[in-house]
């Protein structure tokens, strides 16, 4: 499970350190792919499989669904951490996350994001109706 929040910086060549406590989730490999909301997700190996089954239990026929299957398939990328404990982050995902210099990683439970410092801070500026989730949550049965 992951968790928390850390500020780095992507250098010369595009690589990112991820967080020591992050790591040993990883050392089996990883997928990085666009994720939702402008940011990259970084899923451990064992959860990108059981990411791809869910995606995988949508019917072929239903548009929508093709469309979401394509949007994480074919931007994923299979990783390696180096000695150092970075990444590299692809060009064009770092241009999708408007990522180049200044980045925060977050721990999401089985996954971990990683937001250009602007948008996570301009994310987080939003005024979040906390009645309101929680009324979502109890609409899903997750009471909090």
């Amino acid at each position: 499970m992951f968790s928390g929040t850390y500020q780095h910086s992507i250098d010369q060549k595009g690589r990112i350190i991820i967080p020591a406590r992050f790591r040993e989730a990883l050392s089996h490999g990883f997928v990085l792919t666009r994720g939702l909301d402008k940011c990259l997700f970084i899923y451990p190996a064992s959860e990108w499989e059981a990411f791809s089954a869910k995606l995988n239990s949508i019917p072929m026929t239903m548009k929508e669904g093709r469309s979401f299957k394509r949007y994480f398939f074919a931007n994923a990328v299979e990783c390696q951490l180096d000695k150092q404990g970075r990444v590299t982050i692809p060009p064009v995902m770092r241009g999708f996350a408007g990522i180049d210099k200044d980045l925060v990683t977050i721990g999401v439970n089985e996954r971990i994001e990683v937001w250009s410092k602007d948008e996570w801070e301009s994310y987080n500026d939003v005024e979040i109706d906390d009645e309101l989730i929680a009324e979502k949550f109890a609409d899903l049965g997750i009471m909090i």
